[in-house]
């Protein structure tokens, strides 16, 4: 892709290659998305199982013209707004599922929903910023929908769910999504997406090229050795033993073998599981955890060298191993050279001392699928009220986010999209 040319700043409107956008345009579209994002917060529902609002977000996209498909991965909703002109294809995502959460905060419109979670009786809230997002998102619809005039290309309106996985037993998110042609017909060149943050303040977008987000991989290990009483341990080999010896040699693949002046990586047991008496020493053992991971070929030497390890730790204290590895998320790799051409794009609606590059953190987010296929790039928007300096952390009940940083949502989806496509 050809970096972007410099812009052109024309004051009191936002100018798109020779073509331009008044701020009249976004006069009438912040109380609305605010609005809908008091809906979604007051009616959360869980992974696959977001109908109602799919169907909210499906009759605003028709009701603007749009060709809208629904049903997509289950619950998902596909909006296609054609430009006046032809051009290249660009996808803009929202998440929108809650959590199991019970909310705490005091709001006039706060959740009383509850649900059934894996057998438990639970409150669900949108506790990660996902009715935020699909709030943004449908004011972006509006807002281009009535400026077709300007566009040369298509724009994809992608309402994914089960970004917070789907349930045990059920396919869901992006890789279902994707499974099901979402990045075709049209086929799309490029992905953007965003992500409010609780602990950044408004007015303010943070981004990282290459790897912004971690692969976020499980792995379980199954220890075997041979169950003889505790007292004589002589009789029998030790998988709780083993398991330690285990855990401490998985450490030493981030200590001692990973680049880590190259990008951060975390290898992390959370689960142990064996024995069921005290002067039993057990047949087997099983450890469950976590790898994160932030580069390619550091993900490929980590997860080689946990097999290896395991399997020759566990054979030199007498007993045997395996490790099997579940992928969670891939890398959230934002295309370098999609960051640099869109970056003026971000400055212009945010003003240059407010777009600010950071660290890579290692949780994960399922966008990443996109980006394996086509070049995206995902940033993350001030979502705490100026001159706080205590905001509480995403995916717990005291959530919250200041509702005045939505319209920069807007404006910077906007603003990618006129820009990548007049470009």
């Amino acid at each position: 892709m050809k970096h972007i040319l410099p812009f052109f700043i024309l004051i009191g409107t936002i100018s798109i290659y020779g073509q331009t956008l008044t701020e009249e345009a976004y006069k009438d579209i912040e109380p609305k998305v605010i609005e809908w994002r008091r809906h979604f917060h007051e009616n959360p529902e869980l992974s696959n199982r977001e109908f109602k609002t799919a169907a909210k977000v499906a009759a605003h996209l028709r009701a603007l013209g749009l060709d809208v498909q629904t049903g997509v991965a289950h619950t998902g909703v596909v909006g296609l707004l054609h430009g006046d002109m032809p051009g290249k294809v660009i996808a803009l995502r929202a998440d929108m599922d809650a959590l199991p959460v019970s909310e705490r905060n005091d709001l006039p419109f706060k959740s009383t929903v509850t649900a059934t979670f894996l057998g438990t009786e639970t409150g669900v809230m949108h506790a990660c910023g996902h009715d935020a997002h699909t709030a943004i998102l449908m004011g972006v619809a509006e807002v281009l929908s009535k400026n077709k005039d300007k566009i040369k290309g298509t724009v994809k309106f992608i309402f994914q769910p089960a970004e917070e996985t789907a349930p045990p037993g059920e396919e869901g998110g992006s890789r279902l999504m994707i499974k099901e042609g979402v990045l075709d017909n049209p086929k799309v060149d490029a992905i953007f997406g965003l992500h409010i943050r609780s602990g950044v303040p408004v007015g303010e977008i943070h981004y990282k090229p290459g790897g912004a987000m971690a692969a976020v991989e499980r792995f379980v290990i199954e220890v075997n050795g041979k169950q003889t009483h505790g007292s004589e341990p002589w009789n029998g080999i030790d998988p709780i033993l083993i398991s330690a010896k285990i855990i401490d040699g998985l450490q030493t693949i981030v200590s001692r073998e990973s680049e880590l002046i190259n990008e951060a990586a975390v290898i992390s047991v959370g689960k142990i599981t064996s024995g069921v008496r005290f002067n039993i020493i057990p047949e087997s053992a099983e450890l469950i955890g976590t790898v994160r991971t932030l580069d390619p070929k550091m993900k490929s030497h980590i997860i080689r060298r946990m097999t290896e390890m395991t399997e020759t730790i566990a054979k030199a204290y007498g007993g045997t191993a395996s490790i099997s590895f579940s992928n969670e998320t891939a890398i959230t790799y934002n295309d370098h050279q999609l960051v640099a051409a869109m970056l003026p794009s971000l400055k212009k609606v945010a003003g240059d001392a407010h777009v600010q590059q950071i660290k890579a953190e290692t949780i994960g987010e399922d966008f990443s699928y996109f980006q394996e296929l086509v070049p995206g790039f995902y940033f993350y928007l001030g979502g705490m009220a100026k001159g706080s300096t205590q905001a509480f952390p995403h995916h717990t009940p005291d959530f919250y986010i200041d509702e005045s940083g939505l319209l920069l949502g807007v404006k910077a989806f906007t603003q990618i999209t006129m820009d990548y496509l007049n470009h």
